[in-house]
């Protein structure tokens, strides 16, 4: 390259290259565990962010933000506010695509990450209704789909290193440790709730005790981009972003040429991710809606929820392994739309019974979560995986999670627990067809 072209690179580029050659002794293959490490942490810190506010939305906004409306409404206020992020998810994922294309890696994952935080944080020092009154509530529907933006941005292509590294008889375990930070980072964000919650009055709690973890949030974003940039600038990464497998691909032109492999993978997950916000979000808004029970005990119970959680998707990344992770993914289904038929007896049991679906449905959560990716985004070429999954994951989520909370609460509300069985086999039946109809295009492909 002549000295004029080096001196044209951008910056973002230049400051790439130095890094790398600072992780010279990594031109030898990245280690899987290596890898796992900076997936792990890098999920983890992202799942908190969200989970921040998912139980700020029960436990804080109807509240703070929304004191003008009865109980259901103020937390279905909050739950379309909550959406706002998966909505926002693809249009984030498009556009740091781009930035990625000019500008780099690194400036793109600095670029996210930051605007995660900063979004994050900024509802931490947002005043209430009572303060601003309705431009509180634009504010925060502005800072949740800033959250979005930057999630859809956030993608590292991690995950598909880690697939590319991992030994192929053990896929399905290191597809799972991509998986493993939604259950850490819900377990961290709900301990600190019921640690905020249980210690301080519930005048103090939501005047500021609430803001602690969105403040949280922002430092353990730093923590986690140095862990990432420690990766994503290594020669290996980039030897395979060279070769095409790990590219960014325009949206527009990802669509044309694999829109329905990502439709495909989005609806084949989709048990695992309409399962995931009724085990997470809604049981406290219901139980704090129509319960007496204390909501710290139910915290309580959502922490040690996380935990079986955790242990669950351990669990799948070995059984994956053995019997094939689109069976498991499948099985999963199944027994997902089982526990749909016992949610409502579970849910109108009482505080047992409260528990139970809690803990069952974060048991099921772990299995079938563990394999929702990578499943069917095997099917993308090399040259349109990095770009593929991420999209995939972006309208997994947008069909299956982004309005469960609110979709669910209301019914349920206004006509009965029935609908949370209708909306579980809704995503079991979605699982079994797709994953039928990919099973049919492998063998025609053969």
């Amino acid at each position: 390259m002549s000295s004029t072209t080096h001196a044209q690179e951008p910056n973002s580029r230049t400051a790439e290259r130095d890094l790398r050659k600072l992780h010279a002794e990594h031109d030898a293959k990245v280690a899987p565990g290596e890898i796992a490490i900076g997936v792990v942490i890098g999920r983890a810190s992202e799942y908190f962010d969200f989970f921040v506010f998912g139980l700020a939305a029960v436990l804080v906004f109807p509240a703070v933000f929304f004191p003008f409306a009865g109980p259901l409404q103020g937390l279905l206020y909050s739950f379309v506010i909550f959406s706002f992020a998966f909505i926002a998810r693809p249009f984030g994922t498009a556009l740091f695509m781009a930035i990625q294309r000019r500008w780099g890696r690194s400036v793109k994952l600095t670029a996210a990450l930051f605007l995660l935080g900063t979004a994050t944080a900024g509802m931490a020092f947002l005043p209430g209704y009572n303060t601003l009154g309705l431009a509180a509530c634009v504010l925060l529907a502005i800072f949740r789909t800033l959250q979005g933006v930057a999630f859809g941005g956030s993608w590292d292509g991690l995950p598909s290193l880690l697939s590319l590294n991992a030994p192929k008889n053990r896929r399905g375990w290191y597809a799972m440790l991509g998986q493993l930070g939604a259950p850490i980072g819900f377990l961290i964000a709900s301990a600190l709730f019921l640690y905020l919650h249980a210690s301080l009055s519930n005048e103090d709690f939501l005047a500021w005790g609430w803001r602690y973890p969105f403040f949280v949030a922002f430092a353990i974003n730093v923590v986690a981009l140095f862990a990432r940039l420690r990766l994503v600038v290594t020669h290996e990464y980039t030897k395979l972003l060279e070769e095409g497998k790990l590219n960014p691909i325009g949206t527009v032109e990802m669509m044309r040429a694999q829109g329905y492999n990502i439709f495909l993978g989005a609806f084949a997950a989709l048990a695992s991710y309409a399962l995931f916000h009724l085990v997470t979000i809604f049981p406290l808004s219901w139980i704090k809606l129509t319960s007496g029970q204390d909501i710290n005990g139910v915290l309580w119970v959502q922490v040690l929820g996380a935990g079986v959680a955790i242990i669950g998707t351990l669990v799948s990344g070995y059984l994956a392994d053995r019997i094939g992770r689109r069976n498991l993914l499948g099985g999963s289904a199944v027994l997902i739309a089982l526990f749909a038929f016992a949610a409502p007896s579970l849910l109108n049991g009482g505080p047992t019974g409260q528990d139970a679906f809690i803990l069952i449905g974060f048991a099921l959560l772990g299995l079938s979560y563990g394999q929702a990716a990578g499943t069917v985004t095997s099917n993308f070429s090399a040259h349109y995986r990095y770009t593929g999954a991420a999209l995939t994951s972006d309208f997994a989520w947008l069909f299956g999670a982004a309005f469960a909370p609110l979709v669910v609460l209301h019914l349920s509300a206004n006509y009965g627990l029935t609908y949370v069985s209708a909306y579980l086999l809704s995503g079991a039946a979605c699982t079994l067809i797709a994953l039928r109809i990919n099973k049919r295009l492998e063998s025609a492909n053969r």
